[in-house]
């Protein structure tokens, strides 16, 4: 797949708090517009078009369906992510690189589909503190936006199965896991997905991380980033509805980014959970936007 380093940039909001708990970072997209991402990767030179939100229902409009039994507005996060897969399509006929703004993780249901279907064999890069690798069956909360990567890779019922590709776990890098449920500890173990959690980090360093996940997705054409902010930790992004102590420097973070951004692979990008109601002076939202620009080419020198 040719460089894809002049291809223009495409950036939709996803305002969507339906997969979790905490109200707020449907307000996220606002808040990492407003910290300046447009304008920033614009000077890079890049060409960068906003294409608006994508659809949210709020949750006072949601209507409970039958699949709200096994997972909290199962049916409307499926609609949204529907809506978000066919934004994703639209963006890679047009040979355009796309960052979506969360809104809650479940829209990773929909970007990342999405960005399968971009070259025969995409690797994802999943960046968080949480695995996301509940089903229906083990999750504690009932939240979809501790399903994504199973659903993606076809382990949960529908609706929560968007597209017809599948991930395959060869595919999948965690990078900075630090907080599992016991059920998504041992799912993961078994799951044949390369889990590099933040004791990997300290050990090894984030250069060596970062090479070992690119080694690992070396036979795939393009590569997808799911940025969870809470990622990071909390003296750095505060603005998150599930910050965990111990997690990635700006540093890590940075370097991360840029480093993918060497690699040439990266086509598409979420940044999710900004939370401004828990935020310091949009803090968190700043911290995203520059890691965005880390990823699309900003180099110190």
């Amino acid at each position: 797949m040719a460089s894809n380093n002049q291809s223009p940039v495409r950036i939709y909001g996803v305002p969507m708090d339906l997969g979790q708990n905490r109200r707020g970072v449907d307000m996220g997209p606002s808040a990492i517009r407003y910290a300046g991402l447009q304008k920033r990767l614009a000077s890079l030179g890049l060409t960068v078009y906003d294409g608006g939100n994508i659809r949210v229902p709020g949750i006072e409009e949601v209507e409970k369906t039958p699949d709200d039994a096994y997972a909290h507005h199962a049916s409307a996060i499926a609609e949204v992510c529907q809506r978000v897969y066919e934004a994703m399509l639209r963006a890679i006929q047009a040979g355009e690189r796309t960052v979506f703004l969360g809104g809650d993780h479940s829209m990773a249901m929909g970007t990342v589909a999405g960005a399968l279907t971009r070259a025969e064999r995409v690797g994802l890069l999943w960046i968080d503190t949480h695995g996301d690798f509940n089903t229906p069956e083990t999750s504690p909360s009932g939240n979809v936006h501790g399903m994504v990567v199973t659903s993606l890779m076809g382990m949960c019922p529908p609706p929560l199965v968007i597209g017809r590709k599948r991930l395959p776990p060869e595919h999948i890098v965690m990078i900075g896991t630090r907080e599992l449920d016991p059920p998504e500890r041992l799912a993961l173990r078994q799951s044949g997905v390369k889990v590099m959690t933040m004791r990997h980090v300290d050990e090894n360093g984030m250069a060596e991380v970062v090479r070992e996940a690119l080694d690992y997705l070396g036979d795939v054409a393009a590569l997808h980033v799911s940025f969870d902010m809470d990622s990071l930790d909390p003296s750095v992004a505060p603005g998150v509805g599930t910050p965990v102590s111990g997690g990635l420097t700006a540093r890590e973070a940075h370097l991360l980014m840029e480093m993918l951004a060497d690699d040439g692979r990266v086509y598409s990008l979420d940044l999710v959970e900004v939370n401004p109601i828990l935020d310091e002076y949009n803090r968190t939202a700043q911290v995203a936007v520059e890691l965005a620009a880390s990823l699309f080419g900003q180099r110190i020198i």
